[in-house]
């Protein structure tokens, strides 16, 4: 907490699609404890673009001239995924205060570091998780801590509206490869899943999966996924994703003791069995007997919530006035750790321990992946090359 703070002077690193909408919503004045310090970025053409836009905002081309600028009490770190822990472990270094996009990083050991560094630095850290801000999961969190459900048999999520065509995937140099994306849907489309799964239903074991590569397009990474979940108290899970399939579909169904929870389209259905189906069982004499149910739509704020102005603006409090943070930075490494077991499995073919899972092993495997890469970029494929923008 700091006192002496009025706003907290917030650094962009990385220009381009998620810093340009940080700084549009900082200096929008859409963030009240927030100013906009400082952006920086390594390309010229987005530098650019930068003092054009906000030709009162100083603009770097390095992040460790920034960090010692005295210009920002804060960062944002919006590069590619590869970046994040390294330049949030320089500006912890710094005496800075620390917010990065989603994912974490690329694979857990470097998150691990980065993590370290965190707790042996005073400075506040969090993670753009905007999802955790949508009241719908808020209050389905809320239910499972409860005990509402019951226990929890299985847990159902298809997430393949995430459909991204083949110009998606040429429109940058760094999109979709082993060397500088770190994977496809997995890392690109799916960590606020991820992390809502842990968040919601805490750490599956183990996990088991299959995945195709480059099945709808011209790419080496993961378009298509299908993973199972087990926990040690018996609850399945499902995970499937695809950035291959339109019209696509968000459903996540939880099978419980109290029936079934459904929720889609930003609304939950809640099946809710009058009698659990365990007491049901054990008192029924009925060869065919099931439980009353009742359709239940549960109230809770349909709009979405503030989504990222919402953990800016939680991030800002955190500093100025202590307040808990609803998206911690030391989360990440969670629902990385699950993307990271989704990859090593649907490679080795393995179950894979998530309670003890082999940093060191999928480190060394994703650095293979990354030597025999095979998919090279033409210019002329490129729209927008920002390989190397922050």
């Amino acid at each position: 907490m700091d006192n002496t703070m009025k706003k907290v002077r917030l650094g962009v690193i990385g220009f381009g699609n998620m810093g340009t909408g940080h700084a549009g919503n900082i200096a929008g004045g859409r963030v009240p404890d927030m100013m906009l310090g400082a952006i920086c970025d390594i390309s010229p053409a987005r530098q650019e673009a930068a003092r054009r836009q906000y030709p009162e905002v100083p603009v770097f081309g390095d992040a460790g001239e920034m960090y010692r600028s005295g210009l920002c009490d804060a960062v944002i770190i919006a590069t590619p995924h590869y970046d994040h822990p390294t330049l949030a472990i320089e500006a912890f270094r710094h005496g800075l205060h620390v917010i990065t996009e989603k994912p974490a990083g690329v694979y857990t050991k470097q998150v691990k570091e980065m993590n370290a560094a965190a707790a042996q630095s005073d400075r506040r850290f969090g993670i753009m998780y905007n999802q955790r801000t949508n009241p719908v999961y808020q209050k389905l969190r809320e239910m499972i801590g409860k005990g509402e459900l019951g226990h929890i048999k299985r847990i159902t999520w298809i997430i393949t509206d995430w459909y991204r065509p083949q110009a998606y995937h040429d429109s940058s140099t760094w999109r979709s490869t082993w060397k500088t994306e770190g994977g496809g849907a997995l890392i690109n489309q799916n960590p606020h899943q991820l992390d809502l799964w842990q968040w919601m239903f805490g750490m599956p074991d183990r996990i088991f999966a299959k995945a195709s590569f480059g099945k709808y397009y011209d790419i080496e990474v993961e378009d298509d996924v299908m993973a199972y979940f087990e926990y040690d108290n018996g609850t399945t899970g499902e995970y499937i994703t695809s950035t291959g399939e339109t019209p696509g579909t968000n459903r996540l169904e939880i099978a419980c003791d109290m029936g079934k929870v459904v929720v889609e389209h930003n609304r939950i259905l809640f099946h809710r069995n009058v009698v659990s189906e365990r007491e049901h069982n054990r008192i029924n004499k009925e060869p065919f007997g099931k439980p009353e149910c009742w359709e239940c739509s549960i109230p809770a704020d349909f709009s979405g919530g503030p989504q990222h102005v919402g953990i800016l603006q939680n991030f800002a409090s955190a500093i100025l006035r202590g307040t808990e943070l609803l998206a911690k930075g030391e989360d990440g490494i969670l629902g990385l750790t699950i993307s990271n077991a989704i990859h090593l499995s649907a490679w080795t073919g393995e179950t894979v321990d998530v309670k003890h899972f082999p940093d060191e092993r999928f480190y060394e495997l994703l650095q293979e992946k990354i030597r025999t890469s095979t998919v090279v970029k033409k210019e002329s494929q490129v729209v927008v090359d920002n390989s190397k923008t922050y």
